[in-house]
């Protein structure tokens, strides 16, 4: 088994709905255990189109047999599940879900990069990260999750809405 780190949001309609309904998807995921998840905090959008509304964030760390790419099938399609629309880049959305870590991998892949290319810029991904997994460690940095988010508090970038 390996462990998984996921982050979500949504900033369309039922968001509270959307994320529960999205936990739920996990945890009927086969051969995945979904061990801990954070608190939601709400955050507000940045870089996303005027009139966009805020988002619910949380984080989900698992664990699972799934292969990255096979994992990351199964949060696209819980996202249209939950109507999500690809319009357009950083647009509203009911659900985001990212794959951030699965074990120590790191790929680039196309439409899959691990760990996820701006998890250490996202406080509104670090903050719940950090709650459930803060020694967690980035494979790429070297660094851990509670490390990262205490040096994004400390004045690093944050790209809240970029997906």
């Amino acid at each position: 088994m390996t462990a998984a780190l996921v982050a979500l949001g949504s900033n369309v309609g039922a968001r509270e709905q959307h994320l529960a309904a999205a936990l739920a998807g996990l945890r009927a995921l086969p051969r995945t255990r979904v061990l801990a998840v954070s608190s939601t905090i709400e955050t507000a959008p940045v870089g996303c189109p005027p009139g966009s509304g805020a988002f619910l964030n949380a984080a989900a760390l698992l664990e699972t047999e799934l292969s990255p790419r096979a994992l990351l099938d199964a949060l696209a399609a819980l996202e249209a599940g939950a109507g999500r629309e690809r319009a357009a880049r950083n647009a509203p959305r009911t659900l985001d879900l990212d794959l951030l870590l699965h074990g120590a991998a790191v790929l680039d892949e196309p439409g899959l990069q691990l760990p996820h290319p701006r998890l250490h810029l996202r406080a509104f991904v670090l903050e719940p990260a950090a709650e459930i997994a803060p020694d967690l460690l980035h494979p790429r940095l070297g660094r851990t999750l509670r490390e990262l988010r205490d040096a994004l508090r400390a004045g690093g970038p944050e790209a809240a809405c970029a997906s």
